[in-house]
C-alpha cells in the first residue's frame, strides 16, 4: 500500500498531502483508537472474568458446543475461548460494536494460549476473524440513522436486505477460510498434528501477558467459587434476572403497554414491529449484561469487586500491545487513500464492472470499505445527498455498509493484540466475505427494490 501510494502521489504531485495524512493517522491510532479502547477493554474484560467465575460463560458455551465444535475443531470444548467467541458473535449479531470489539480481543488472547506457533495465526484464529468480518447483523443502525436524518420515508427498508446479504457474506467467509486453510501455501500442519500441538501449547507459552490460565486456576469447569452457597441461589437469581430483563425489553419496545407515551420513545417510534423489538433488544442488552453478570457471580460466592479489577487489568496491557500494529496499518491505509489510489482503481475498474452490471456509483464505496469505516461513511453520505435517501443506489449502498467490514483494521486490531505477524489466509478470507457481501447486496436490493 505504501509503495503504491508513494508512486501514485509522486506522479500526481501529492507528496505533502500523504505525508500529513501519514502523521495524522499515526497520532489517531494512538490517541483516538488505542487509548480510548483501553477503557472499554477494561470494563468488558473485567465482566468476562466475572462471567467465567460465575459459570455464565460455561453455560453459554455448553449450549452452543455442537455448532462451535464443527466451526472450531482445534479448540477444546471447555476452553474459555469458546465462551468469549460466543459472546463476541452475539454482540456483533445485535450490532453492539462497543462490546463486540473487547470481547473479540479477549477471544483472541484465549486462542493464543492454544497457539503452538507463536507469531503465526492458527486455523481457529483465521476462522474467528472471518466470522467476525462477515458477521450476520440484524439491524444496521448506523446506515438507518443516516437515511432517517436525510429524510427517508422508509429508513428501515434495508433491514431485510442487510440480513440476507450478511448471511451470504458469512457463509462465503466460512467456506473460504475452510478451503484456504487446506491450500499448501497456507497450511501449517495436518489436523492430527494440530490437535496434538494444542494439547501442549499452553504449557509451552512463555509470554507473561498470555500465561496459561489453567496452570494458575485449574480447568474451566472448576473455575467457580462456591464458598458453600447452595446451587438453588444461583438458579433463582438467574430466573429472576431473566424475568426482569424480559420486562425491561418489553417496556422499551412497547412503552404503551406500561402506560408510557410512545411518542417520546425513540425505539417505539420506529416503523415496523421487527425493528422496534430488535432496537429494544440492542438498547437494553449492554445495561442488562452489566447488571446480570456481577449478580450471577455474587450468587456463586465470587468476590465480585476483586475479580473484576483483576480482569480489568488486562485492558491497558492489550491497548498498549496493539498500538504498533494499528499505527502500521492505519498509516498505510491513510497514504493509500490520500494519494488518490481509490480514485485510480475506480477509474480503471469502472468500465469492466459496468459491462457485468456492477453499478459504477458503488465502486468507490466497495473499494473503500475494507480499508476505512470513516471513509466509507463519507462516501455513503455523499451518495445520499446526490441520489436521495430512498433511491435504489442509496439503499444498496446502505446494505453494503451494513453487510461488509473494515477487514484490514480488524486484522491489525485483533492479531496485533496477541502479536500475530503472519496472518496466513485471514485477509483473503475476509476480502472474499466482503466481496460476497457487496455482490449479494446489489443482487438482493435489485430484487427487493425494483
Amino acid at each position: 500500500m505504501i509503495l503504491t501510494a508513494v508512486l501514485v502521489a509522486g506522479w500526481q504531485g501529492r507528496f505533502e498531502e500523504i505525508t500529513k495524512l501519514a502523521l495524522d493517522a499515526a497520532e489517531g491510532a494512538v490517541m483516538k483508537l488505542a487509548l480510548p479502547l483501553s477503557g472499554a477493554m477494561s470494563i468488558w474484560l473485567g465482566m468476562m472474568r466475572l462471567a467465567e467465575k460465575g459459570g455464565f460463560v460455561q453455560a453459554v458455551a455448553k449450549l452452543l458446543r455442537p455448532a462451535l465444535a464443527r466451526l472450531f475443531p482445534d479448540v477444546p470444548p471447555n476452553h474459555p475461548a469458546m465462551g468469549a467467541m460466543v459472546m463476541n458473535m452475539a454482540a456483533n449479531f445485535l450490532g453492539l460494536g462497543n462490546a463486540a470489539t473487547p470481547l473479540g480481543l479477549r477471544a483472541m488472547r484465549d486462542l493464543e494460549r492454544l497457539n503452538p506457533h507463536p507469531g503465526t495465526a492458527t486455523n481457529a484464529m483465521c476462522t474467528f476473524l472471518a466470522v467476525n468480518t462477515s458477521s450476520i447483523q440484524l439491524v444496521p443502525f448506523t446506515a438507518i440513522s443516516v437515511l432517517a436524518v436525510n429524510g427517508s420515508i422508509a429508513p428501515t427498508a434495508i433491514v431485510g436486505s442487510s440480513i440476507l446479504a450478511t448471511t451470504c457474506s458469512t457463509i462465503a467467509g466460512i467456506v473460504a477460510v475452510k478451503l484456504l486453510e487446506r491450500m499448501p501455501i497456507f497450511r501449517l500442519c495436518s489436523r492430527a498434528e494440530s490437535k496434538k500441538s494444542v494439547v501442549v501449547a499452553e504449557s509451552m507459552n512463555t509470554d507473561p501477558d498470555i500465561a496459561p490460565r489453567e496452570a494458575q486456576e485449574g480447568p474451566l469447569q472448576e473455575r467457580t467459587h462456591s464458598q458453600g452457597l447452595p446451587e438453588w441461589i444461583w438458579k433463582a437469581t438467574a430466573v429472576a434476572l431473566a424475568i426482569a430483563a424480559l420486562i425491561l425489553i418489553c417496556r422499551t419496545a412497547e412503552p404503551a403497554w406500561f402506560g408510557f407515551s410512545s411518542a417520546t420513545e425513540g425505539v417505539a417510534a420506529e416503523k415496523g414491529p421487527f425493528v422496534r423489538w430488535i432496537g429494544a433488544l440492542s438498547l437494553t442488552t449492554v445495561p442488562i449484561i452489566l447488571a446480570a453478570i456481577p449478580l450471577l457471580a455474587a450468587a456463586r460466592g465470587v468476590p465480585v469487586y476483586e475479580e473484576f479489577v483483576e480482569g480489568a487489568k488486562e485492558g491497558i496491557q492489550v491497548a498498549l500491545r496493539i498500538i504498533p500494529y494499528l499505527v502500521a496499518m492505519l498509516v498505510a491505509i491513510a497514504m493509500f487513500r490520500g494519494a488518490g489510489c481509490i480514485d485510480w482503481l475506480t477509474g480503471t475498474l469502472t468500465g469492466p464492472l459496468t459491462v457485468i452490471g456492477f453499478p459504477p456509483e458503488l465502486l468507490p464505496m466497495a473499494l473503500m470499505r475494507p480499508l476505512s469505516g470513516s471513509g466509507t461513511m463519507s462516501i455513503f453520505q455523499d451518495l445520499v445527498k446526490v441520489y436521495g435517501a430512498d433511491s435504489l443506489i442509496v439503499r444498496t449502498a446502505g446494505t453494503v455498509f451494513g453487510s461488509t467490514e473494515t477487514t484490514f483494521y480488524v486484522v491489525a486490531l485483533y492479531f496485533g493484540s496477541v502479536g500475530i505477524r503472519r496472518t496466513r489466509h485471514a485477509i483473503p478470507a475476509g476480502l472474499i466475505a466482503d466481496a460476497t457481501g457487496v455482490v449479494a447486496s446489489i443482487a438482493i436490493c435489485r430484487m427487493l427494490f425494483p
